[in-house]
């Protein structure tokens, strides 16, 4: 029971605060015999010490143990029913050139949506028939050099890209494959701003819409239809959302086979993670069975073929293996409402910057003191950054010990997803560093940010 009223029902007060919620953090992220933690055999002190803070900290060998075991997952389940599964890995949720190279050694393909993304994983070297091009306002030269790269696909969000994507290929003298995206109406239980396949928003193409512009592509001879795809969200705790899109799409496969193959279908990624105790994300083995039992049977009932079944995970993969060190700058005792309860404010040397999502999206997250153990009591607290809003918070709701001080260091699970992706230079602040943990031994694979580098792009600064 929580004894302080300001506390969400589902944040339980901890009988031991130096204690890591199990689910949370990495595998070897864990608390030594002198009280500090260590991740990937390195003591995050001296992470700190050598990086700087904020840090953020990917741990390798979860990153490939996760990805190893939705792929596993997804190929048991679609061999069990004669098919075969690829994986895209959806680099939106993090993205460098040595995650890319990762990504090539796990024999993943890589899903970008922008040219920006495509550059990087180009400079990853990752064979660009393994690439996926995704988006819903393609400009033309990003497309252009999509075709001229020779990605192995490109989704069509819109009629009017299939004539760009044509128009591109003919002009190169290239066959490009692509795949339409389909809206398929499915509303998933996620944030308003994560739910991707309800009408009434910018991605894809309606159901009814489809034959006709599947049509369309197949009567362009520079284009080559590999077929539909769908993405119903993100963060996602329940199959029947995956299940139910993938039966409609089914349907669609049955119509335009009369006109055609329709080699794959990639029902896109979504896969929920936990980020606080009270998420429960599904067994991956459980959703990729789930899925694949739900499209080979209404295969079955329709009298066609399985097709090849391709998935987009990011987070799931990525979210988990990452997290953030912060450094504590200043703590405030305040107290709030009539019967005064009293919570603590935390500050530290990042915030909104290098996390936005609490602020997008309202996101929870955990949070624990890191270098060094604590004999004091719980306190709820909220971890808050350094900028200029109010609505400037890292953790909303947490138990931290009440001697947390300056110069503690602070911890943050599952940010390795869409912390780096979305980090900005809000109040002038530097970008953090990323360093790859494993075995005991550390590699910096994106370096901070100086003030020279915020100043570089300024062009009336003094020369």
């Amino acid at each position: 029971m929580n004894s302080n009223q300001l506390a969400p029902a589902w944040l339980e007060k901890p009988q031991d605060v130096n204690s890591f919620a199990a689910g949370i953090w990495p595998k070897s992220f864990k608390r030594e015999s002198d009280g500090n933690v260590s991740i990937g055999g390195n003591a995050v002190g001296d992470l700190v010490a050598q990086f700087g803070s904020p840090l953020y900290v990917l741990d390798k060998t979860e990153f490939f143990d996760r990805a190893n075991q939705i792929i596993k997952a997804f190929s048991v389940a679609a061999a069990k029913r004669e098919t075969t599964s690829k994986i895209y890995y959806a680099s939106k949720a993090f993205l460098s050139t040595e995650v890319v190279r990762w990504v090539d050694e796990l024999g993943m393909n890589i899903d970008v949506s922008s040219g920006g993304e495509l550059a990087v994983a180009l400079a990853g070297g990752i064979d660009p028939k393994r690439i996926g091009l995704h988006g819903n306002n393609k400009s033309h030269s990003e497309i252009g050099r999509a075709v001229s790269a020779g990605v192995g696909v490109i989704v069509i969000d819109s009629d009017i890209e299939i004539e760009r994507i044509a128009s591109a290929a003919g002009a190169q003298d290239r066959i490009q494959p692509v795949r339409l995206r389909v809206n398929s109406g499915v509303h998933a239980h996620t944030h308003e701003y994560l739910a991707t396949a309800r009408e009434d928003q910018k991605f894809g193409i309606a159901m009814a819409d489809v034959p006709s512009l599947v049509e369309k592509i197949r009567s362009h001879k520079h284009l080559q239809f590999l077929g539909l795809h769908s993405h119903i969200g993100s963060q996602i705790f329940a199959v029947e959302g995956f299940v139910e899109a993938a039966k409609r799409l089914v349907s669609l496969q049955a119509e335009l086979l009369k006109g055609g193959p329709v080699p794959e279908m990639n029902l896109g990624g979504g896969f929920g993670v936990a980020y606080t105790p009270a998420d429960k994300p599904l067994e991956i083995e459980e959703v990729a069975k789930a899925i694949t039992d739900a499209v080979a049977d209404e295969c079955e009932k329709y009298g066609i073929p399985i097709p090849v079944l391709a998935y987009e995970p990011g987070r799931a993969i990525v979210g988990p293996s990452g997290i953030t060190l912060y450094n504590v700058g200043t703590t405030k005792d305040v107290l709030v409402g009539e019967d005064a309860e009293i919570r603590k404010y935390v500050s530290i040397d990042g915030g909104m910057s290098d996390n936005a999502r609490p602020a997008l999206y309202g996101a929870d997250y955990s949070v624990s003191l890191v270098s060094r153990e604590s004999k004091a009591a719980p306190a709820l607290s909220r971890v808050v950054g350094k900028h200029c809003e109010s609505g400037d918070i890292v953790v909303k709701d947490a138990y931290l010990p009440e001697d947390v001080a300056p110069n503690d260091l602070l911890a943050v699970a599952t940010t390795g997803a869409y912390c780096f992706s979305l980090a900005s230079n809000y109040n002038y602040l530097a970008r953090a560093a990323v360093v790859a943990v494993a075995n005991g031994k550390v590699d910096l694979i994106v370096r901070s940010e100086t003030e020279e580098d915020l100043l570089a792009r300024d062009v009336k600064v003094p020369r």
